[in-house]
């Protein structure tokens, strides 16, 4: 093994955990994957809890921050693309690669497992690196769902929005309705960051790098057609370290911001440095 592959030796040194609402800006469709059977239901529902209420798969949230900043950095590399999937004969790749200084990997980590690089007729196995970055599924807060949207909403929590794809020769409309959780909508999001190594300490301001990019683009479906776009608002991060774990000791605030804006000067602070190697 060359020495751009030897895994370091990893150590938990503490969790970033960050707390936010990501409030919907526009309708947000992350779909469930199947119609509604019902009459006059949406063609393409959202998906939802065992309530019936809408949730934000972790998924969803953390998939599209792996892609934006794959962009970002400029890591779309034919040689350090892998088949994540081959079904019903449509390729997925994504990026992965074998540099420890490779942040996206670092956030995301590597499975040699079920992720191999196809190099001509040969397969070349990754070795494994832990993924520091976890997503949690994110619950709406119903109550921001007031009385007042309920009143325009096409169900209780929901809206449905109607499309059509017009044929360019026959002129012939060929409609379709969208479910969207209304604009105004707040979900409570969870980010947990693991610094298991000393290098960890900049993936702090290259996921906040992320969640700026999400900002900026979109979220679920109909991107490009005005669903999705998001922000995040009433951020809280709290460093625990390892005391926190062995003996109880007391979590550190981080930040306290109504933007991402305070939370990246947060995390690219000295003092945040500071926190993080001790």
């Amino acid at each position: 093994m060359s020495a751009t592959t030897q895994v370091p030796e990893l150590r938990l040194s503490g969790k970033l955990i960050i707390d936010a609402s990501l409030v919907c800006l526009t309708g947000l469709h992350i779909g469930a994957g199947k119609g509604s059977l019902e009459i006059g239901g949406a063609d393409n529902p959202v998906v939802k809890d065992a309530y019936g209420r809408p949730i934000v798969p972790g998924s969803s949230i953390r998939g599209r921050i792996r892609s934006l900043l794959e962009q970002a950095l400029g890591l779309t590399s034919p040689d350090e693309m892998i088949y994540l999937s081959r079904r019903r004969g449509q390729e997925v790749r994504i990026h992965q690669s074998d540099r420890t200084d490779d942040a996206v990997c670092l956030l995301f980590g590597r499975n040699p497992g079920r992720m191999d690089r196809v190099k001509g007729d040969a397969t070349e196995s990754r070795h494994v690196t832990p993924a520091r970055l976890a997503v949690y599924d994110a619950p709406l807060d119903p109550e921001s769902i007031t009385a007042q949207m309920r009143e325009r909403l096409d169900d209780e929590m929901t809206e449905v929005k109607s499309e059509n794809a017009i044929d360019r020769i026959t002129a012939q409309a060929n409609p379709r309705t969208l479910e969207r959780v209304p604009a105004g909508a707040k979900f409570r999001v969870r980010l947990v960051l693991d610094v298991l190594h000393e290098d960890d300490r900049k993936l702090a301001a290259v996921l906040v790098q992320g969640l700026r990019l999400l900002e900026d683009s979109s979220l679920g479906g109909g991107g490009s057609r005005g669903s999705g776009r998001v922000a995040f608002q009433n951020i809280r991060a709290v460093w625990r370290g390892r005391k926190y774990y062995a003996e109880g000791a007391q979590e550190e605030e981080v930040a306290k911001a109504d933007s991402l804006d305070g939370l990246q000067s947060a995390v690219l602070s000295d003092e945040f440095a500071v926190r993080l190697s001790e």
